[in-house]
């Protein structure tokens, strides 16, 4: 059984930092493209970013390219995105996935299992 573990999230000011995890069971993240994508109350799940099953390719939403980073360590089975200057526009569930395929697609409908998501919330 397939289960992707978000945590991480919290409450934090504009401009701070904070590291999310994505801790896998059931498939090893060295085997799958892992994205995060994120969803703001009113609004559509979004990409963020995502890393190939190779770790060689990785995609970045415009919104986020210079302040995040996705990197994964194999050994512990786990993804994380490292989130500096936060901006309150950045306030929203994040979620991390897995997809079987290659390439570190930005399409939500591409990706197969789907964790529960952590609350991430960028306010003064």
């Amino acid at each position: 059984q397939v289960q992707l573990v978000e945590s991480g999230g919290g409450l934090v000011q504009p401009g701070g930092s904070l590291r999310l995890s994505c801790a896998a069971s059931g498939l090893t993240v060295s085997s799958y493209t892992i994205g995060w994508f994120r969803q703001a109350p009113g609004k559509e799940r979004e990409f963020v970013t995502a890393i190939s099953w190779s770790g060689g390719s990785t995609n970045y939403a415009d919104s986020v390219k210079g302040r995040y980073t996705i990197f994964r360590d194999s050994a512990k089975n786990t993804v994380y995105l490292e989130m500096n200057s936060l901006k309150p526009d950045d306030t929203a569930v994040y979620y991390c996935a897995a997809r079987r395929g290659s390439g570190a697609s930005n399409l939500v409908e591409t990706y197969t299992y789907w964790g529960q998501g952590t609350q991430v919330t960028v306010t003064s």
